[in-house]
């Protein structure tokens, strides 16, 4: 049987979370939570590399066999972006790059516009880009065309664990957009990553919703199996809603020859 692998950006990935790496009480969880989690990408902010001091760059914290991600956080428009970015390529030696251009402080929303831009000039550079972005189709068809390697919409304003709020938005991102969706942000639950999964998204991204829990290590290793979950009910093909009841069992009766 072939793997189902996701394969955007040059990646192609038996696991389909990813893993932010903001938040975390103490930097040596994160090889736990990556291993509790299956997660073989994670995602950080240029600023938190800091090679004069060693007990504090994440990079030393993260497993070889595992993707970094850069993103651009941080970002006000995409002249920022970008310039993040080239510093993310030569301090990671990576040209995977999340683009993340916020100016909006109260409910850190992306900007679409600049971020299509963004996309554009970075894509032309050779790096693999993976816009965080509203749940919008046509920004999504922008950023595909700038060269765009997935797009990834958030489930409801970041850090906020209040789950799928987008869905409709997202199932049709996953309809017609043309690029892998991985759903970034707002994921709160295990159950919401396992209906993102349901829905046809290819990966699911999970920071605060492991970072704020009780127990992360085990919280990773629930989303684990919630996504594992819902991908195989996708892939095995979900069965239609009925508007009437349907009997499981014939309804005539037998016992008396009715």
């Amino acid at each position: 049987m072939e793997k189902d692998l996701l394969t955007a950006g040059g990646l192609n990935l038996e696991s389909r979370i990813f893993i932010g790496s903001g938040k975390f009480p103490d930097n040596s969880l994160i090889p736990e939570i990556i291993k509790a989690a299956g997660a073989q990408v994670i995602t950080v902010a240029v600023r938190r590399f800091d090679f004069d001091n060693p007990k504090e760059n994440i990079l030393n914290f993260i497993p070889q066999n595992v993707k970094i991600m850069p993103n651009t956080s941080g970002a006000r428009n995409a002249a920022e972006a970008v310039k993040i970015a080239r510093i993310a390529k030569a301090a990671a030696q990576t040209d995977l790059i999340k683009i993340e251009i916020i100016n909006d402080n109260k409910y850190l929303l992306p900007d679409n516009y600049e971020t299509a831009k963004a996309c554009e000039i970075l894509a032309k550079e050779g790096f693999k880009v993976f816009p965080y972005m509203n749940a919008d189709l046509y920004a999504a068809r922008d950023m595909k065309n700038a060269g765009a390697a997935a797009v990834m919409p958030l489930a409801a304003p970041i850090g906020t664990n209040k789950g799928l709020q987008t869905k409709e938005m997202i199932r049709i991102l996953i309809e017609e957009a043309g690029l892998p969706v991985i759903v970034d942000a707002g994921i709160g639950r295990p159950s919401d990553a396992c209906a993102c999964m349901e829905m046809g998204c290819e990966a699911v991204m999970i920071n605060t919703a492991i970072s704020t829990s009780a127990d992360p290590v085990l919280m990773a290793k629930a989303f684990a199996f919630a996504v594992k979950a819902g991908r195989n009910a996708y892939a095995a093909g979900i069965g239609e809603k009925s508007e009437t009841a349907r009997a499981s069992s014939p309804l005539t009766g037998f016992l008396n020859g009715d």
